[in-house]
């Protein structure tokens, strides 16, 4: 009668896991609501690492590993990975920037899109910031998706960088997370080769499995880099089998003078249309919420299902235990 019930009960949850896996874990990510917090790590600053390369790390990156270190950030140190790339430094921006794209290239990386992009006038004043990205990415774990909002900042053109942190305007999956990217040719070949440094700190929720953590905090750091690099190089050699290949970026077309009275106009017409688009994507986003309340009640009620389907079957064994004694003790 036991393994009858245990049987019953195994599937029981087997039905219910695989109808809805998040019995099992539980995220809190939410596009409306802000995150706990505001920042608790320093955000990296944007220019030149200053990593002395001796022998052995330039022997690493001539063999096309990449090379880990550690920098100074505040008053701790945190993990550097270097990575030497075979393609020239505007076929590797392309590649990072091109976060709609992430699902098809970056490991772990089930779905990855933008929800505003600002534009900024490079100034001395916001240390000649080109723009800010915000990006809604989803990582995929057995069992276990988790969705995270970053706001990254662009400093190409006088810091040959990428920084980014959450956007602490929404709740994220993650408790934090934070990065960099500096990109330069590379010393030995700056037509075709590009030299980049990758670092990246990131915090986990104490429900999140130890076997995430893991990932986050070690593989992901150099898996970072491998990524870059296998599809820099794919997208390279493609160039240059085509024909088209181009070691600097080709020039963007120039206004016409008689335009240029009307660059500040032309810019703030850009970021209407910017502030618009988040708009209607922040009004899709509501829909979806709903649509996603919907689904949690629903979820909700397959567990009270669930419950009620244990709680009868073990009032049917303790029934069926109940009546079999009695009937044992008048066979006495």
């Amino acid at each position: 009668m036991m393994t009858g019930l245990a049987n019953i009960l195994g599937l029981i949850f087997a039905v219910a896991i695989s109808v809805d896996p998040s019995l099992l874990f539980a995220t809190a990510s939410n596009f409306n609501k802000p995150h706990a917090h505001t920042g608790k790590v320093e955000p990296f600053k944007p220019g030149d690492p200053n990593v002395k390369l001796d022998g052995r790390a330039r022997g690493i990156l001539k063999n096309g590993k990449p090379y880990q270190t550690q920098v100074q950030t505040g008053d701790s140190g945190v993990a550097l990975v270097v990575q030497d790339v075979n393609a020239p430094t505007h076929i590797v921006w392309d590649r990072i920037l091109d976060y709609d794209n992430y699902a098809n290239m970056v490991p772990k990386t089930v779905d990855s899109k933008n929800y505003k992009v600002v534009p900024h006038k490079p100034t001395k004043a916001n240390n000649f910031l080109e723009k800010e990205i915000y990006t809604r990415m989803k990582v995929g774990f057995p069992m276990l998706k988790l969705e995270f909002f970053v706001r990254h900042f662009l400093y190409i053109q006088a810091h040959n960088s990428l920084t980014w942190t959450l956007d602490y305007t929404k709740e994220s999956d993650f408790d934090e997370s934070c990065g960099y990217w500096y990109i330069i040719p590379h010393p030995d070949d700056p037509e075709e080769r590009t030299r980049l440094y990758y670092s990246v700190q990131v915090g986990m929720f104490d429900w999140v499995p130890k076997f995430v953590v893991d990932f986050m905090s070690s593989k992901a750091l150099t898996d970072a880099t491998a990524w870059v690099k296998k599809y820099s190089e794919l997208e390279w050699a493609k160039a240059k089998k085509d024909g088209t290949a181009q070691t600097t970026p080709q020039p963007k077309k120039r206004e016409p003078v008689f335009a240029l009275p009307f660059g500040k106009r032309k810019r703030e017409e850009e970021e209407r249309r910017a502030r618009e688009e988040a708009e209607q994507k922040a009004l899709a986003e509501q829909e979806a919420a709903s649509k996603r309340r919907l689904l949690v009640s629903i979820r909700a009620g397959w567990r009270r299902y669930v419950l009620v389907s244990v709680v009868l079957v073990l009032a049917a064994y303790n029934a069926a235990m109940f009546f079999g004694g009695d009937s044992h003790e008048k066979a006495a």
